[in-house]
């Protein structure tokens, strides 16, 4: 049978992984606008850039080809797997040298688990990528990881949210989900999660089940707790 939710505590943790527990969005930056001169344009516009956050590496690569000047409706799938494969091999370079936590992340990682409080990392990049971080932060955190190629409908999509529920054997109802970017709290959502938005490159909206905290740091379980049945609450 599902665990559910204890008083004033979730059944489980969802975490976004870049720009939620880790401070990464700089690193995809560096890494998108190689891409960029790779593709002979120049840097990304600083729209463009924010329609990158926290999406998938299709969604990434589409604006990167349109915004080089080439319509991403034509351009040939094998083109998407060398320029995916391009960009990946770039990231890996800059993520094994190391990438510093968001405020009061680690610190909370640690407080599920003294609590026993089942974590489960969702994110959009890929297997390989989340593996390289797993070495450096630490994947003794997470009882269950969902990487952005496991999943058939990434975010802003549901999927990744009910995977990770689905895997820790809980309800998303019962679940709060951590995020930084308006795709993957909307995603979060969407799947039925309590939504904690801590954001960090961009503004998120209010929405009636997302609760806004300016950091993770001093966050504590029974504080999940309240945000969870504050969202119970609304209509």
């Amino acid at each position: 049978m599902p665990e559910t939710a204890r008083a004033n505590r979730p059944a489980a943790v969802l975490l976004d992984m870049d720009g939620t527990l880790i401070d990464s969005e700089k690193v995809w930056e560096v890494v998108l606008n190689d891409l960029m001169k790779h593709l002979g344009a120049p840097p990304l516009s600083a729209e463009a850039r924010k329609e990158t956050v926290g999406g998938s590496l299709t969604s990434s690569l589409r604006i990167c080809f349109r915004e080089s000047g080439r319509d991403p409706e034509t351009v040939p799938e094998a083109d998407y797997r060398e320029m995916g494969e391009w960009l990946y091999d770039r990231a890996g370079e800059l993520f094994a040298q190391g990438v510093p936590w968001r405020p009061g992340a680690r610190e909370l990682l640690g407080l599920l688990r003294d609590e026993r409080i089942p974590a489960a990392l969702v994110t959009n990049t890929i297997r390989v990528l989340v593996e390289k971080v797993l070495d450096t932060m630490g994947r003794e955190h997470f009882a269950a990881v969902v990487p952005g190629d496991e999943v058939t409908d990434p975010k802003p999509g549901p999927e990744p949210y009910r995977r990770g529920a689905e895997l820790l054997g809980v309800a998303p109802a019962d679940c709060v989900a951590v995020e930084d970017s308006p795709t993957g709290a909307l995603s979060a959502e969407r799947a039925g999660c309590a939504v904690l938005v801590v954001p960090c490159e961009l503004p998120v909206a209010a929405g009636p089940r997302r609760v806004h905290r300016e950091t993770l740091s001093g966050m504590t379980t029974a504080e999940l707790g309240e945000i969870m049945d504050r969202v119970r609450g609304r209509p």
